[in-house]
């Protein structure tokens, strides 16, 4: 059986989480904290060199890390990966959004407010400029198609969909969004769906 070394507050190794409980595939969950530098033992960094979440192990000793990199590898031959060429770039493209022009500021954001200090109010205040502009983005994509990609429900929401949900904890206002709020709900909806932990 599978393993996944995860972090039950990280959005990130939510998307695997997500993805997994929707394909229906067993796993071994081996939770680790994070603010505790768990991910930093000899141990785990014998797995991931990296020392990040999510990593999965594999029976034949093999380790995959970084969430996107999870994401494609389940969903290859499944309806969550697009079978046209561009479509897959597609799905490509915005997961990269995810990780490039999202992801550090909106996950960052939440992280932050994780921190038992209270974080600086410029660095904050960058995190939404930027959290915003990527927001504003998927906004505007989402005033004309239903989900990301080919119309339908793909891997790339589920990347997008990890810390967008969870954006407020990060004090992002979405109540502007009905785009957005509306394609969460979709998401939500999707069969076998599992929630997140609120940090």
């Amino acid at each position: 059986m599978l393993t996944l070394y995860d972090d039950p507050i990280s959005g990130n190794g939510y998307k695997v989480r997500l993805l997994l409980a929707q394909l229906n595939i067993p796993y071994d969950l081996i939770e680790l904290d994070i603010l505790k530098q768990e991910t930093r033992t000899p141990e785990f960094l014998r797995k991931n060199p990296n020392g990040r979440i999510p990593t999965i192990a594999f029976d034949d000793g093999r380790y995959l890390s970084e969430s996107n990199a999870i994401l494609f590898y389940f969903a290859q031959g499944t309806p969550f990966w697009p079978d046209d060429r561009y479509d897959q770039a597609d799905a490509v493209r915005w997961m990269c959004f995810e990780q490039y022009s999202h992801e550090p500021y909106v996950a960052v954001a939440r992280f932050l407010h994780h921190l038992p200090d209270p974080p600086a109010p410029d660095l904050l205040a960058e995190k939404h400029e930027k959290g915003y502009a990527a927001l504003k983005i998927m906004e505007q994509h989402l005033g004309t198609s239903a989900y990301f990609v080919a119309n339908r429900y793909t891997i790339a929401d589920i990347a997008l969909y990890a810390y967008t949900h969870v954006a407020e904890e990060g004090k992002f206002d979405l109540s502007g969004y009905a785009n957005i709020k509306s394609w969460l709900h979709r998401v939500k909806e999707q069969p076998r769906h599992v929630t997140m932990r609120s940090g």
